[in-house]
């Protein structure tokens, strides 16, 4: 079933809510598609090494998790909408900070501050969507949110090369995507979410509740905040000119609009597991075989395929999270999800960057390839577990 024939089988409150889940998206994806290799890329211009720039990409990943749990008593204040409209204006300032004050003690807090806003745009958008996904094709439902997710990230790297990273051109282009966000968020009537005392003590135990879940969201986290900001400087290091480094950040992101649906797909009619661990195996097995592709025309559809299957993983993810749980189960998961992308994003770049620095570029691929690796073990581990009960 194609997508629009899935959108067609929804109700109208639940594409009207898709839809502000799109604008957050928006938000979301501009702000972290674009700063985080268009900040990278300005601090490797300035000769600033690469442990120091892999910590202060790690300061948006904080931010999320410092403002997650603020989200609820915020929405329970003032309304979904008018929280998302507020955060989509706090980040537009925060961009327009970043471009007027240089000092990189600065940006660390308000890299801080560009997460913070970001991340709770990702956690309110993604529990719309979560919500609305219920029924047969909650799997490519899923699946089209993260092809929009990673349609969103792939502006970013394709718009660097036509602007450089010295010039007003990206921020302003970035801010103007918020505002626009901003407008559409005021059209649409979204459900208030609400949080009981009971809601939030249940954060915490969803950590037990699904470790392997949680794993997953967390490589993948790993995955995205270091290739968002070291997959460029990588290329460069390999001998690549500027447009082609960042647009190889582009094709791997962008390559999950087209494949996401797919795996979606197959998790409406696998076993989730198996769907899991081919995501794994299909994204080392490219990562490991990048490194000797570089300038070459396989790094393409190498690049494009670890990627698209290391996304994959948290697609399969989601559609878990939906389908095993529901009610106060669903908000703590949807939590829980946030805080562990937020945890990989702050371990990711600056142990890349370090691995980087103390091993050579090619660091960054195989680490990411052998961390896939042991999550596809622990994937058929819990699976041969749960089948001997």
């Amino acid at each position: 079933m194609r997508a629009a024939g899935i959108f067609a089988s929804m109700e109208r409150g639940q594409v009207r809510n898709l839809i502000a889940a799109v604008a957050c998206l928006t938000v979301f994806d501009v702000a972290m598609g674009i700063t985080f290799p268009l900040l990278s890329l300005i601090l490797e211009a300035r000769g600033i090494d690469e442990h120091l720039i892999g910590l202060n990409a790690a300061m948006g990943p904080i931010g999320i998790i410092v403002a997650g749990p603020l989200v609820p008593v915020l929405a329970r204040r003032f309304g979904t909408v008018a929280l998302a409209r507020g955060l989509a204006l706090m980040t537009a300032a925060v961009l327009v900070l970043l471009r007027l004050f240089p000092d990189l003690g600065l940006w660390f807090v308000l890299r801080f501050f560009l997460g913070a806003g970001a991340g709770c745009l990702f956690a309110i958008s993604e529990s719309w969507i979560v919500q609305f996904a219920e029924g047969p094709y909650r799997g490519r439902i899923i699946a089209v949110y993260t092809s929009i997710l990673s349609a969103g990230f792939a502006i970013g790297p394709f718009i660097i090369p036509l602007t450089g990273v010295e010039s007003w051109t990206p921020f302003i282009l970035g801010v103007g995507l918020m505002v626009a966000a901003y407008v559409v968020m005021g059209l649409i009537g979204a459900p208030t979410q609400t949080m009981t005392e009971k809601e939030r003590s249940s954060f915490w135990g969803f950590f037990f509740r699904a470790p392997v879940l949680l794993a997953g969201v967390g490589v993948f986290a790993i995955l995205d905040a270091a290739t968002l900001s070291f997959l460029p400087i990588y290329g460069l290091r390999k001998g690549l000119d500027l447009a082609t480094a960042s647009i190889a950040l582009g094709v791997m992101i962008g390559g999950n609009v087209f494949l996401q649906i797919p795996i979606g797909w197959l998790a409406e009619r696998l076993p989730r597991p198996l769907v899991m661990t081919g995501c794994a195996v299909v994204a080392a097995a490219s990562l490991f075989a990048l490194p000797a592709a570089m300038g070459t025309v396989w790094m393409w559809p190498l690049v494009m395929s670890a990627g698209a299957a290391g996304f994959g993983v948290y697609t399969v993810s989601l559609f878990i999270l939906g389908e095993r749980f529901s009610g106060l189960s669903l908000v703590a998961g949807s939590a829980a999800f946030a805080s562990m992308w937020g945890f990989g994003g702050i371990v990711g770049p600056p142990i890349a960057g370090n691995a980087m620095q103390v091993w050579g570029p090619d660091a960054l691929p195989i680490g990411l390839g052998m961390l896939y690796v042991c999550y596809a073990a622990a994937v058929v581990t819990r699976a041969v577990q749960r089948a001997g009960r």
